[in-house]
């Protein structure tokens, strides 16, 4: 598969499939772009497992965090890497060592590795590199695109009061 560009119902079907993620690399640091993707995931119906060595057993974002991929008690169904490029070998390895094997590998923003990939598709895992699964699900949704970011018209003129929140859209179907 050509990773340079995904096709919208490509990203979509992943996300309109899996239930579980577990977010490799989990930050309790309030600055930390994994600690918004759990949150966000969360509040869209994710059931979200924080995997973070440091911190297993303790709360990020709300939510339990586990020390090890393995000590999730529960089918994970997408693996969402915040780590650097070259940890992707070592972390796919843990992943393809699960008694039941994600479908998904996705490597966040600026992660990228064309053997991890390879492999990972090979034992029959989509994979999805240098995205983040909270930028696509808002721009798919529209939750980004109310905003005018994603209609590529950008104005500072308030277009719409929200009331009670943040609006939460669902993705359309594939």
């Amino acid at each position: 598969m050509n990773h340079d560009r995904y096709d919208d119902n490509y990203i979509r079907g992943i996300l309109n499939t899996v239930k579980t993620v577990a977010i490799v690399g989990a930050s309790a640091n309030e600055s930390r772009p994994s600690l918004f993707v759990v949150k966000y995931l969360t509040e869209r119906g994710y059931k979200v497992f924080p995997i973070n060595p440091g911190r297993g057993g303790e709360l990020i974002g709300g939510v339990k965090t586990y020390a090890r991929l393995a000590d999730v008690p529960e089918k994970i169904d997408m693996v969402d890497v915040f780590r650097r490029s070259e940890d992707m070998p070592k972390i796919l390895d843990e992943v393809l060592a699960l008694p039941n094997r994600p479908g998904v590998f996705w490597m966040q923003q600026g992660v990228r590795n064309d053997e991890a990939a390879a492999k990972a598709e090979a034992a029959g895992m989509k994979v999805v590199m240098n995205r983040c699964p909270k930028i696509e699900y808002g721009r798919l949704s529209g939750e980004i695109g109310w905003a005018g970011v994603n209609t590529r018209m950008v104005s500072s003129k308030r277009t719409q009061r929200l009331e009670g929140g943040v609006q939460r859209l669902k993705l359309g179907k594939e």
